[in-house]
């Protein structure tokens, strides 16, 4: 993930982050694996935001956010309503904007890892808020009920589920940028300055 040139809207561009938003559906219409309640699941379906945000910057990776969480929401998700497409907006949202403006400062491998390290936890932190605010009102629990599940359930869930998305995006965003036409995605190898 070195210096990558930066990418101009082209057609081909376009079309690929078309691609990725419907990727994106698709991943979570065929992989959603419950994890600790009913009401959490595991999805890969940010994996193909987030090496659009690597590749584009945060603002495009937060309007595909946005575009990918409609479409989820009135889709594959619509049994979570509008409540589920602001949580998608909300924590994708934050991991984009934090993860995204920390790499395009210093495009390498090693500030990658620091970004999506940062953006897990900003996502994480995000979600433990938004449940604690948020999900007393649409399920209609004490709040008390939300804050007892913090540590054994939401935490670990939120931890998880943006970890293993940003290991993989880590990992497949070489290749993935090849398909974007980014020329200067780099071996670490080819990488000297970084160290």
């Amino acid at each position: 993930m070195n210096s990558l040139s930066k990418p101009r809207f082209t057609t081909r561009n376009i079309t690929s982050i078309a691609v990725m938003a419907a990727l994106s559906v698709i991943l979570v219409a065929f992989i959603h694996i419950p994890m600790f309640l009913p009401f959490l699941e595991y999805d890969p379906a940010d994996i193909p935001i987030f090496i659009t945000t690597f590749a584009f910057g945060p603002l495009v990776g937060f309007i595909l956010t946005v575009i990918v969480a409609v479409l989820q929401g009135i889709t594959v998700s619509a049994s979570a309503g509008p409540i589920g497409i602001m949580m998608h907006i909300v924590a994708t949202g934050v991991f984009v904007l934090v993860a995204g403006n920390i790499y395009k400062r210093k495009k390498t491998r090693k500030n990658a890892v620091v970004a999506l390290a940062v953006g897990v936890a900003a996502w994480t932190a995000a979600m433990v808020v938004w449940n604690i605010i948020v999900t007393p009102l649409y399920m209609g629990v004490p709040r008390e009920q939300v804050i007892g599940l913090v540590v054994p359930a939401i935490l670990p869930f939120n931890l998880i589920k943006a970890g293993i998305n940003s290991v993989l995006t880590f990992a497949l965003y070489k290749s993935v940028g090849r398909l974007f036409g980014l020329k200067e995605v780099k071996s670490v190898k080819e990488c000297p300055a970084e160290k």
